[in-house]
């Protein structure tokens, strides 16, 4: 019942900062959302900090689960392409359009099921700016430099994490444009996500970061 109660919380914070804003989240406006008993929130989670750990967590976990469930069905997940990276650099060049595409795949999945997580984390991420280590647990609870940093290496970038840093920032600024942005509210496509993804990763095989 603990842990259902604390991923009930989780949940209906990401839920109260998606739809009222940053400022509404307070433990008795969770209460009263989740129709708990009062004190139910604070109870499980002492202070603010805590709740925002935990919604760290949440959405840390969550990419994970993603993960684990891409692995059976397709390359989709970023996450997943130290793999795939790994087994075509032995064999083969790797196609930076499929990869492409496959990232751009997961990311408009992203988008249509996940839309709450992203507006919440991005919310955080500013609130916590002061505070560096919650800060850096939002920021890498959605997309991994480590694999990024894999993903490079296999296309043979010079600079493979300074790469991938630059990557996971485009990553970031196309999911933002979608949900926030000049696009937000509009239909989005796999393509429109996939083109500049495209141009960067093929650059990224011939190419310094950040060079003219």
């Amino acid at each position: 019942m603990s842990t259902d109660r604390r991923a009930q919380i989780v949940t209906g914070a990401i839920e109260l900062i998606a739809t009222r804003g940053i400022r509404a989240l307070t433990h008795r406006a969770l209460d009263t959302q989740l129709a708990l008993p009062a004190g139910s929130t604070s109870y499980y989670f002492r202070t603010r900090r805590a709740l925002i750990e935990a919604v760290a967590d949440g959405i840390t976990t969550r990419s994970r689960a993603d993960f684990v469930a891409a692995q059976d069905e397709s390359s989709a997940d970023p996450e997943d392409l130290t793999r795939v990276a790994r087994a075509e650099s032995a064999s083969r060049p790797m196609d930076p359009v499929q990869v492409a595409h496959d990232i751009a795949t997961w990311l408009d999945q992203l988008l249509v099921h996940r839309r709450n997580e992203l507006i919440a984390r991005h919310a955080l991420i500013i609130e916590v700016l002061s505070d560096p280590e919650l800060h850096g647990r939002l920021a890498g609870s959605l997309f991994s430099l480590d694999r990024a940093t894999d993903l490079f290496s296999a296309l043979g970038a010079a600079e493979p994490r300074e790469w991938a840093h630059d990557f996971l920032a485009l990553l970031e600024g196309l999911v933002f444009d979608r949900f926030a942005g000049l696009r937000a509210g509009t239909a989005g496509t796999v393509d429109q996500l996939a083109r500049p993804l495209t141009d960067f990763l093929t650059s990224g095989q011939s190419r310094q970061p950040n060079s003219e």
